[in-house]
């Protein structure tokens, strides 16, 4: 058993058996690792690239182009204005990410209310980092494509890959100040602020105002359960399928519903720690126990911890070794013969993506974020500096998922698409070694200050 790291014999996975100490418990540790998420996501990207380009690439494109199917009565549940048939791959891009997007959503409601993102003086330089981060990338990307078949494409190069971004930096170990690594998360939400709103108001296909009232009327509905204190999860189950319906139908793409639910769960629990330890303690003061006491008593415990913080445990190793590898497995599946790669490199789409995502994003992080702390706007994180910010620059330009996920909303000719791809693979892949390398010379060896995340 690893050192740290300790399991209930009463489980399987802390059992003496076989699999559970030579699989199970080495596979638990291995999602405990940060990085491990965007090994995992890696791992789907080449299955995917070379699946589509091997002998058996017909296969690839059979399986993602298969077409479903789901009626109840007379109603075709995947059906909407616009859309002539509803395939797997669409299936993943608007059902399965619709939970990626939701834990986004919870992620920026806890960063509001209780995170980083609370305090305007905290939130200054990541947001205005951010903005810098978005407007030179689709500046830069819009220079190469105006008026181009490209044109729509200039929201690609504006996306960060949290996970990604956060694991490359977490192979630096504790040398990483904190405080940077915080800067790059709060940086990357911010983010994925913008590219929601981008994706809701400049992505959005015809639309339905019927439904969008539907969905508007079920969101009222679970802040009014919220406001009740109505606290039983299949409800809300329930309600947010068919608020993510109601929004699929409506044009508006159907993830948007998935970060609606985010912003709306509570980041705030209802017991504070110091009213948790009280219960503790009158259940331990107790000269008899008895299971309703139990369950009065872990209620209340449990309650110490928000909804937004049981929910993110819950559903990120679903997000991170699931959904979004088989996003990339999806999506990543990119021919690249030797016409393919000679007609990337002279595209002005290819061209756009790539400097965006590592001119761009390098240049607009790194010249808002000195500015901001130069113009006293905001100030500098402790135990920070300027190649520091600037290195985050360079990691901000790992689009990948969001990436991907707006290339398949900006263009309907495949060739296009996989013109963008590549430049979104490439682009991130140089981000990848020149951030770290960046990142690592940047930093000392020992830094002062440094907090262990372990």
């Amino acid at each position: 058993m690893a050192a740290g790291k300790s399991y209930s014999d009463v489980t399987w996975l802390g059992s003496d058996q076989l699999l559970a100490r030579r699989v199970g418990r080495p596979i638990n540790r291995f999602m405990s690792i940060e990085a491990s998420g965007g090994i995992v996501l890696l791992f789907a990207t080449a299955v995917a690239l070379i699946w589509a380009n091997s002998p058996w690439d017909h296969s690839y494109h059979a399986l993602w182009g298969s077409e479903l199917s789901l009626n109840v009565g007379n109603i075709d549940v995947f059906t909407k204005a616009g859309l002539e048939h509803f395939t797997l791959e669409e299936f993943v891009n608007d059902a399965l990410m619709a939970v990626f997007f939701f834990v986004i959503g919870l992620e920026i409601k806890r960063e509001l209310v209780v995170g980083q993102l609370r305090k305007p003086r905290d939130a200054a330089l990541p947001a205005i980092a951010a903005l810098g981060g978005m407007v030179v990338p689709a500046a830069i990307y819009y220079a190469f494509n105006k008026g181009g078949v490209g044109a729509d494409g200039w929201g690609i190069p504006m996306a960060t890959d949290i996970a990604f971004a956060v694991g490359v930096m977490s192979l630096l170990g504790p040398r990483i100040p904190r405080t940077l690594r915080v800067f790059l998360l709060s940086l990357a939400i911010v983010d994925d602020i913008g590219a929601i709103l981008v994706i809701a108001f400049f992505y959005t296909e015809e639309l339905s105002w019927e439904w969008l009232a539907v969905a508007g009327g079920l969101g009222l509905v679970v802040i009014a359960m919220r406001q009740a204190k109505v606290w039983w999860v299949p409800i809300y189950v329930i309600v947010g399928a068919f608020m993510w319906w109601a929004t699929f139908k409506s044009g508006i793409h159907a993830t948007i519903a998935g970060v609606a639910l985010g912003l709306m769960a509570p980041a705030k629990p209802l017991q504070t720690d110091k009213e948790a330890s009280k219960v503790a303690d009158w259940l331990r003061d107790k000269p008899h126990v008895f299971v309703a006491d139990l369950r009065f008593a872990a209620f209340h415990i449990r309650e110490s911890t928000s909804i937004t913080e049981r929910l993110e445990d819950l559903l990120h190793p679903f997000t991170a070794y699931l959904i979004v590898p088989i996003f990339a497995l999806a999506n990543a599946g990119v021919p690249l013969s030797g016409a393919a790669i000679s007609d990337a490199t002279t595209s002005a789409v290819t061209l756009g993506v790539g400097l965006g995502l590592i001119l761009g994003k390098t240049i607009g992080v790194t010249v808002f974020a000195l500015a901001a702390t130069r113009s006293g706007l905001a100030t500098m994180p402790a135990g920070c500096n300027g190649r520091q910010i600037g290195a985050v620059g360079i990691l901000a330009g790992i689009g990948f998922t969001v990436s991907l996920f707006v290339t398949g909303l900006a263009f309907d000719d495949p060739g296009v698409a996989d013109q963008a791809k590549i430049g979104i693979l490439a682009a991130s892949a140089i981000a990848t070694i020149a951030g770290l390398a960046a990142l690592s010379a940047a930093t000392p060896k020992v830094q002062v200050g440094a907090v262990s995340d372990d």
